[in-house]
């Protein structure tokens, strides 16, 4: 399984294969750096911060595939033919989305007890289109129009800055020498 350095918006689900008792061990990076699993998916590099490990008990009566959708946005064609083998995991299972690669291009080699059950995307940003430029745009059609700029706005407001300024200074001065 190839993650490209670029990649976004991709979440990769794996069922964990193993008792419920072991699951801690295998999912944490010991102190001495230690990490099965990373070892188990063969990752060079991997963020325990992005790493989500589910115990499906958790979930309630909430499947799988709609705590995918609401947590991770997850949609597609693959999603949606996977959803019923989702739905019908029992245990654990282990949830990486992009961030847990931590930008750097890899080959994972996965190994038991991990599983792989799929790849989907989340939804591709809006992008941003080119501005406008036509003249309703720029206020000239019909309508309400933008307030005129007067000029010296801000000439004025420094002014009347420097008036409290002068002012504040005075009074302080008399009572000063009161």
């Amino acid at each position: 399984m190839h993650i490209k350095s670029t990649e976004r918006g991709v979440v990769r689900v794996f069922h964990v294969d193993l008792p419920r008792e072991a699951v801690e061990r295998f999912t944490t990076q010991a102190g001495t750096g230690e990490w099965p699993l990373q070892y188990a998916l063969g990752a060079k590099s991997l963020r325990q911060a992005f790493v989500e490990v589910i115990d499906l008990r958790d979930l309630g009566e909430m499947p799988l595939s709609q705590y995918l959708v609401n947590a991770h946005d997850v949609s597609g064609p693959e999603f949606d033919t996977t959803r019923p083998r989702l739905d019908a995991l029992t245990g654990f299972v282990l949830v990486l989305p992009s961030q847990a690669f931590d930008r750097t291009e890899q080959d994972l080699t996965i190994s038991s007890p991990l599983r792989w059950i799929g790849t989907f995307n989340e939804p591709e940003p809006a992008t941003r289109g080119a501005p406008v430029r036509s003249a309703a745009a720029r206020g000239t059609g019909s309508g309400a129009s933008a307030p005129e700029k007067r000029p010296g706005g801000s000439a004025l407001l420094f002014v009347a800055v420097l008036f409290v300024l002068i002012a504040g200074g005075i009074i302080l001065a008399k009572l000063m020498l009161n």
